[in-house]
């Protein structure tokens, strides 16, 4: 499943992982916000509820499941009748229910007569059915038929209902399924784990004119005996699977096809009359599964794949073997209308959900403790996937900026978690589809792929997927295979990456030693408080590369740091020569250099013999220490000062998220403008270096950093950029020029932050008028920029009006609170005022974390964390409570870093303004 609400360029602004960390000059203020976190209440997790997995003694060989929806009434019939093989004699049976009537239920043990159930004994809060029979099911095979009815929820989750409005204007409901983690119960009765996998046949009875699909490929549509405007639409029967990869869909929709160059037929299914804007992603797919087989070397298991656009649907994917699910936003490419980001997303998307078909429906974790290893890998392989297909993407450099540097925000916070996380009951599932179980998992990999090398890790990967397929497997079962593959100690190694929270921070300081030089490593625990202060400090064992101005593209040495402190020689390196650690930004640590070491690499970032990769990692260790309070803000700053010849993406993209934190912070100061000046200081000689329009030979890279650099110039009011976008908006408005689709984004922010009530009445006009939803997210992410007060009430009221896609609600009150100081204040009365239909709409999803993440985590006053912890306990939401910790201890944070270096920021800022530097 992909949870990322944007493309990747802009995944950090808007999942944000928040602004700030740290706090103290020494350990003193570190322990006094270790106290205030404590005095909160928020340094512990609460106590996890009771919960008992279901009893081993029957379990499903088969299920022959046949639905029927009412599309007008949002309700559905069900028929189940399951193969099972009774273990252990008993008189019930247990199985997982939630939201579904039981009408009638019977056991018809193999050869014998039905035995019917006499009694249905409902426990909701655990979402569990306990079956009573008047005599015992003996050990065996036999039938189970349940018979019962649901309702077709509004919920995103479960059976639901998706709106939609045809071509001709009328709005209508197709019947759509999303049922990772635990929802399939909400479907039919089952048994509701990973590990308890079956076959499934799979009918369906549905209206004659509407689009029936599933896992597997159509075997048999025929009248309906009861109903003559009713068809019955049969599927193959599927391999053993797990119940929550199961799907199906009925609706209108188009479709385009082609085949594999391995014969698997490949359909994407768009809205009706989009056809053409599936085009692209069908390419990806066509690419994408035969780049899997080969690596892999294991073939896909099924005739068919189909991907198919959903109008509401609250991931931004799901890899429902054969029928994935998408947002109409992560599938559909309109070539006039759709930017370079969307189709870079679209491109990730279709490769993270592809890669499941084998790693995670194939093999499947064993319970939702190992979620990481479904989600942290395809994260991965993604990437390596759209390398491989757009090699001009630069991919693997965004993935630094959009994954690593994500989770090792979240990660260094006293409410992280570790990557393996012991869940039980349902709403703990919900929780850990965060930065850390996809980011930091992805991360990790990526290191230890590093780490083995490519052959040895494919070797690897097909010996794990070999020996699982259609089975089971745990964290510890895929370093067994790779360890064999490789020879070297992998579980050693990556248990001390998964079974603990964090990550290190790697000190080191260089000595010369006639032509050597010797490194003086040690490790320790990076906090977002400040150094760590406890007693046993945990360890990792890290794999180190060293590169030096020599060749700063090649490892000098790789070693495993496997101990607190050691040191290191390198031969014959000149005290002339930068010694760099963490060559392409691949170690899960975060670097602090001596201050002679740091001085001697700064001037790589100006001339460009960094890499960008490094480049881009060595500003972001730097912020993060700044955060962290262990070096200065106002150091930071001057290193940003250094990027004015950068010419990469990625880097500018890095910078400028930085950059938005510092803002969101210093918006508590009366001197938020002079940063503002700095920003455009910073970026308006790239901006004046790209111009407004596309020049021949450029290509995906420079349109997204001209999209990047004017929406930042024009965020901070740079006057020759605000004067241009106010044309081009006019323009664009009067139908003179239409503005490309990778400026849209900058000019609608650049005109709406420094607009009126005509200018955001525009804008919402434009929203009624799209008739593409990747415009209409456009617009709605940038929303949140206006300033006037009640221009930005009118836009919360928005939010949750029609006009709006339920999903999308979340991006535009997120917008408002990241847009200004009082858009912040204003979100969250918002959120209070209106809590309990925002929690009815997105209770127990991922959603709800979303949403009181970005609309709380900017605060920056202490009193707040203290407001928003109150609220919450006062109006729980389970699934969130991880999140909540995490933003009051934001908060915390924020309250701190202000404290220590806003005097200083302010400062430097006013001498740069006495004194312009020259660049």
């Amino acid at each position: 499943m992909w949870l990322a609400a944007a493309a990747p360029s802009l995944a950090r602004r808007l999942l944000f992982l928040g602004p700030p960390p740290p706090p103290l000059l020494l350990l003193l203020l570190s322990r006094s916000s270790r106290r205030r976190l404590h005095s909160l209440g928020l340094a512990a997790m609460p106590e996890k509820r009771p919960f008992e997995r279901l009893p081993a003694d029957v379990s499903p060989i088969n299920y022959s499941l046949c639905l029927k929806p009412d599309l007008l009434d949002f309700t559905f019939e069900g028929k189940l009748e399951a193969a099972a093989q009774v273990r252990q004699a008993t008189n019930q049976i247990v199985m997982n229910c939630a939201d579904i009537d039981i009408i009638t239920a019977s056991y018809a043990p193999e050869g014998d007569e039905e035995i019917h159930a006499t009694g249905f004994n409902y426990q909701n809060e655990d979402e569990k059915v306990t079956l009573s029979f008047p005599s015992t099911l003996q050990t065996g095979t036999g039938t189970l038929k349940i018979d019962f009815v649901g309702e077709l929820n509004d919920k995103m989750k479960g059976f639901y209902r998706s709106k939609y409005t045809t071509p001709s204007g009328e709005v209508r409901y197709a019947a759509v399924t999303q049922f990772e983690a635990t929802d399939a119960r909400r479907a039919f009765p089952c048994w509701d784990e990973p590990a308890i996998k079956a076959t499934f046949d799979i009918s369906l009875v549905v209206p004659k004119d509407r689009v029936a699909l599933s896992n597997m490929n159509v075997i048999d549509r025929k009248p309906y005996p009861d109903d003559e405007n009713l068809v019955e639409v049969k599927f193959a029967r599927t391999p053993v699977m797990s119940t929550y990869l199961v799907a199906f869909v009925v609706g209108e929709y188009d479709f385009v096809e082609t085949r594999s160059k391995d014969g698997v037929c490949v359909r994407v299914y768009t809205p009706v009359g989009k056809a053409e804007q599936g085009k692209f992603a069908l390419e990806v797919a066509a690419k994408t599964l035969p780049f899997y087989k080969d690596y892999f070397n294991v073939p896909y298991p099924l005739p068919k794949i189909d991907l198919i656009a959903i109008a509401d649907f609250a991931a931004g994917a799901m890899e429902n073997w054969g029928l994935v699910t998408y947002r109409e936003t992560a599938l559909l490419i309109d070539p006039k209308n759709s930017c370079s980001s969307s189709r870079q997303w679209v491109a990730l998307v279709v490769g993270h959900e592809l890669a499941h078909q084998w790693f995670g429906n194939l093999v499947t974790m064993e319970w939702w403790t190992h979620l990481w290893l479904n989600e942290g890998f395809a994260s991965w392989i993604e990437y390596l996937c759209v390398d491989h297909c757009f090699p001009e993407y630069d991919i693997w450099t965004q993935f630094v900026s959009a994954d690593y540097t994500r989770a090792q925000e979240l990660d260094a916070l006293d409410n992280s978690h570790p990557i393996e996380v012991s869940v039980g009951h349902p709403s703990e599932v919900d929780e850990i589809f965060d930065a850390i179980s996809y980011s930091k998992g992805a991360s990790v990999i990526r290191m230890l792929h590093d780490y083995i090398g490519d052959k040895d890790f494919k070797k690897g990967m097909n010996m794990y997927l070999t020996k699982f397929q259609q089975k089971n497997a745990a964290t510890e079962d895929l370093w067994e295979s790779l360890e064999n593959a490789s020879g070297k100690p992998i579980a050693a190694v990556m248990n001390t990456w998964t079974k603990q929270m964090g990550f290190p921070l790697i000190y080191v300081e260089s000595e010369q030693v006639e032509d050597d030089q010797v490194l003086r490593l040690s490790q320790r625990k990076f906090c977002a408080s400040g150094p760590y202060v406890g007693e046993d400090c945990p360890q990792w064992m890290v794999p180190i590369t060293i590169s030096t101005s020599e060749d700063p593209n090649q490892a000098k040495l790789k070693i495993l740091m496997d101990k607190p402190e050691m040191n290191v020689v390198l031969k014959n390196v000149k005290p002339d020569q930068w010694v760099k650690l963490n060559l392409g930004t691949v170690g899960f640590y975060r670097t602090q250099y001596s201050t002679a070491m740091l001085e001697s690499l700064l001037p790589g970032i100006r001339d460009l013999s960094l890499p960008p990769v490094d480049r881009l990692g060595l500003q972001n260790d730097l912020f993060s220490l700044a955060r962290a309070g262990i070096i200065s803000t106002v150091e930071v700053l001057k290193v940003m000062e250094a990027f004015v010849n950068e010419p990469n993406y990625t880097v500018w993209s890095d910078l400028s998220c930085n950059l938005g934190i510092l803002s969101t912070l210093l918006s508590h100061t009366d001197f938020y403008e002079e940063i503002q000046e700095f920003v455009k200081d910073v970026f308006s000689p790239i901006g004046e270096r790209l111009g407004w329009d596309p020049k021949p030979g450029e290509g995906h890279l420079d349109a997204l950093l001209r999209g990047l650099v004017l929406g930042k110039l024009g965020k901070a009011g740079h006057k020759a950029t605000l004067e241009e976008a106010r044309r081009r908006f006019k323009d664009h408005v009067e139908g003179k020029q239409i503005l490309s689709a990778d400026l849209r984004s900058p000019v609608y922010l650049t005109v709406l932050k420094h607009g009126d009530s005509t200018t955001l009445d525009i804008m919402l006009k434009l929203h009624k008028q799209a008739d593409m939803q990747e415009e209409k997210n456009r617009i709605e992410r940038v929303l949140g920029a206006t300033l006037l007060p009640e221009l930005i009430q009118k836009v919360l009221t928005f939010a949750l009006s029609e006009e709006v896609r339920p999903q999308d609600t979340v991006s535009v009150i997120g917008g408002v609170a990241g847009g200004s100081k009082h858009g912040r204040k204003a979100a969250w009365k918002f959120i209070k005022d209106n809590w309990e239909e925002l929690y009815n709409r997105y209770q127990g999803g991922f959603l709800i974390s979303r949403l009181i993440k970005l609309s709380v985590e900017g605060f920056a006053v202490d009193k707040m964390a203290g407001e928003v912890k109150a609220f919450f306990e006062s109006h729980p939401a389970p699934s969130a409570e991880r999140t909540i910790q995490q933003c009051c201890e934001n908060i915390l944070l924020n309250a701190a870093w202000l404290k220590r270096d806003a005097e200083s920021i302010h400062q430097y800022l006013l001498q740069r303004k006495a004194s312009p530097p020259t660049v």
